[in-house]
């Protein structure tokens, strides 16, 4: 008889697959990047039309949130640790609490830095990445399950009932819950650019 899949044997997988997803992305981002550093005229891949387009974000001011820094190249340092954290879990590993609230630190920094450029990047600049886009589709779902899986292994805790009955919702609807989240980000974009795709559908 199969066996249920719980999140714990889920998670290295979730881990593995999102950190390759979104390193590939990263990977592909900063080379482009790069190029346009090296040549201002050069166009990117992924400029498809007034609405998509890569290159005018990677010269825009969101394109550094910190100094001079772009924004790929924390993609290409933090995916290989999701990858690695996921491989070591596969394997048996363990790891302290405190390393568990840090991981839990770093998956709150890097989906509250999502939003924040998805704002800049749908009302600031009226531009969309595909490779950002993708980056967006792997970072939620991270978040979502490193949250998941602290709080089942009681990594975070929960002083009040009412949050733990919150919690217990959010891990019996979890895929529910997620698929609801993206859908409104992708509403938000629909709506913002239906002037230009409307005519589509």
């Amino acid at each position: 008889m199969m066996q249920k899949l719980t999140l714990k044997k889920a998670f290295p997988y979730i881990l593995i697959i999102g950190g390759i997803i979104g390193l590939i992305c990263s990977f592909t981002l900063t080379y482009d990047t790069q190029q346009i550093a090296l040549n201002p005229s050069y166009q990117p891949s992924c400029n498809l039309n007034p609405i998509i387009s890569c290159g005018n974000i990677a010269k825009s001011a969101q394109g550094t949130i910190i100094g001079n820094i772009p924004n790929p190249w924390w993609g290409m340092m933090a995916f290989p640790v999701v990858i690695t954290l996921g491989v070591v879990l596969l394997a048996g590993g363990t790891f302290k609490r405190w390393f568990w609230l840090a991981v839990q630190g770093g998956a709150t920094l890097g989906v509250i830095a999502v939003h924040w450029f998805f704002y800049q990047s749908v009302y600031t600049l009226n531009e969309l990445c595909p490779f950002c886009l993708g980056v967006w589709a792997v970072t939620i779902p991270l978040f979502w399950y490193t949250t998941l899986y602290n709080f089942d292994q009681g990594i975070l805790k929960l002083p009040k009932d009412s949050w733990q009955k919150v919690a217990g919702f959010a891990r019996q609807h979890h895929i529910d819950l997620l698929v609801l989240w993206i859908l409104i980000i992708a509403a938000l974009i629909l709506k913002h650019f239906w002037y230009y795709y409307g005519h589509y559908f």
